[in-house]
């Protein structure tokens, strides 16, 4: 997913036109990936929060929301949006009340139970609130956003990986930083520091788990349920793209280490195109990626001829 700002303005980064510093902005949406991360059946893999614009990749669960009752419904749905009476006495004693009296809506209860589970209402609830506050806090207003968020759907283990490289790469691509943890307010330098035991400079969004070994694969079943993790151990991810950041940072491509290309192996993916497929993932691929296989069967669930992008997919994925 990605969000941009109106004509690219630097509205929550430092604008060199004007001399203003809106960087403390880039935590309301941390933040706010955080609390929509805990209320929708949404898992978030990977982010990056630029200058201006953002990237999410996430995972949507919707049969994950058919669990929850109708209660619980109601008070994610409240975290989100918060009825005046209880912004104003969080410890209301009617809260019981309207909470039960709700809950018997099962027509409301359905449709926010589907909302919850739903990518727009996901990217409208994130976008909004930042827009709102950015006006506010400039005394202005108008559009915040350029427009609708731009998706892309990753249909399996390689795809993932590659975009979420892609996204914690994003500044040192933009020479923002040398390094992965140098980077600020992105999903890998959040767990970078949180591996080495040091205090976040921001407060991460709340990331899926990664694999504790090869073997398991993206739906880990535990005890009768059905848990997100992602198709690498930690200590690989991080080590493969600490070097693929380097390599684009020096502009070298070189061989793949020995103890990485495993790895890559793993997954289907062609060692030799990894770095450019990083690299230029935003500009070779479009509304659908996966391994071509994957590719051709969305192509025919989705009724066409041709899927754009097959091209990228057949050099990059083996």
């Amino acid at each position: 997913m990605v969000s941009r700002t109106v004509r690219r303005a630097f509205l929550y980064g430092e604008d060199f036109a004007t001399g203003r510093d809106y960087s403390h902005r880039k935590q309301w949406i941390v933040d706010r990936i955080d609390l929509l991360s805990k209320n929708f059946a949404v898992d978030i893999c990977a982010y990056a929060v630029m200058s201006n614009h953002c990237h999410i990749v996430l995972h949507v669960d919707y049969t994950r929301s058919l669990s929850w009752s109708a209660e619980e419904v109601v008070l994610r749905w409240w975290q989100i949006f918060t009825p005046k009476w209880l912004k104003d006495d969080p410890e209301a004693e009617n809260k019981d009340f309207h909470l039960k009296r709700l809950a018997d809506d099962e027509e409301q209860v359905a449709i926010w139970r589907k909302r919850l589970a739903d990518l727009s209402w996901f990217m409208r609830c994130l976008n909004e609130p930042i827009a709102r506050m950015a006006n506010k806090e400039d005394n202005c207003k108008g559009r915040f956003w350029e427009g609708r968020f731009k998706s892309q759907l990753l249909l399996d283990n390689a795809a993932l990986l590659t975009c979420m490289a892609y996204v914690d790469l994003n500044p040192v691509r933009a020479q923002m930083a040398d390094t992965p943890e140098e980077s600020e307010y992105t999903s890998i330098a959040a767990q970078i520091e949180e591996k080495q035991g040091i205090e976040h400079k921001n407060k991460p969004a709340t990331l899926v788990p990664f694999a504790k070994n090869y073997k398991e694969r993206l739906h880990k079943k535990t005890e009768g349920s059905t848990l997100l993790c992602l198709p690498i151990e930690q200590d690989e991810y991080l080590k493969l793209v600490d070097w693929t950041g380097r390599k684009i940072k020096e502009g070298k491509r070189g061989a793949i280490p020995a103890h990485l290309a495993p790895i890559l192996q793993r997954l289907e993916i062609n060692e030799h195109e990894w770095v450019d497929g990083v690299e230029y993932f935003g500009r070779r691929f479009y509304h659908v990626i996966g391994l071509l296989r994957h590719m051709v069967t969305e192509r025919i669930e989705q009724g066409k001829r041709w899927l754009k992008g097959q091209g990228a997919v057949k050099q990059l994925y083996q």
